[in-house]
């Protein structure tokens, strides 16, 4: 049923928009638990339910829609959009790839610790190598003060241990929280969506 073309790019339509919204209206930070710039946001959970219905591709092609949309509006010379690119394909077809595999109940639950797993290295791997280093040459001209700063809500943090201490107790806790909550939410909406959609496709098949 979901060959259609036509409903696949439906989907496809439907779901980047969506992510698109999620990431411009529905973010919020935790200022008392992390440093202020990092917000929870729900951009991932549409592509990832995509890749759950569409596979790897379909989900795939909603983090790129996703990433070209808010393009225009980057803040940070695009490279906000790249490292928010590399990490929604990391964890979208890494769960997709695995539930396309083992579609049971237990097959989700396997995608989705994985697809976690995925989220959270890549995320602290980024920051490690190379986010942290760009935002500080990006927005303060190298100094590493002002960082340092906005990090203060992370007890003992210095300008010789910030890099350190920002992964320990703010990328790593961070994305595991974040991609925790979306995976969960991926879980109690999937069938329901996915009954849905078949839905839609049995009317398709009939005209």
């Amino acid at each position: 049923m979901r060959n259609n073309k036509v409903l696949q790019i439906v989907i496809i339509a439907n779901l980047s928009a969506l992510s698109v919204l999620f990431y411009f209206v529905l973010k919020f930070p935790l200022p008392f638990i992390f440093p202020s710039f990092l917000d929870i946001q729900f951009s991932n959970l549409p592509a990832i339910i995509g890749g759950f219905v569409l596979g790897p591709i379909g989900g795939g092609a909603i983090v790129f829609i996703r990433t070209l949309i808010k393009l225009p509006f980057s803040t940070t010379a695009g490279a906000g959009e790249l490292i928010d690119l590399i990490i929604g394909l990391s964890t979208v077809l890494t769960s997709s790839i695995i539930y396309k595999r083992m579609k049971t109940k237990k097959g989700a639950i396997i995608a989705s610790l994985w697809g976690m797993f995925a989220w959270v290295f890549v995320a602290v791997m980024a920051n490690y190598l190379f986010v942290i280093d760009f935002y500080i040459a990006f927005y303060f001209n190298g100094a590493v003060e002002p960082l340092v700063g906005m990090l203060s809500i992370i007890p003992g943090v210095t300008t010789e241990n910030y890099m350190s201490k920002y992964i320990l107790f703010a990328a790593i806790p961070f994305n595991i929280l974040l991609s925790s909550i979306v995976y969960l939410i991926t879980f109690l909406v999937y069938k329901r969506i996915s009954h849905l959609i078949d839905y839609f496709a049995v009317k398709l098949e009939k005209k």
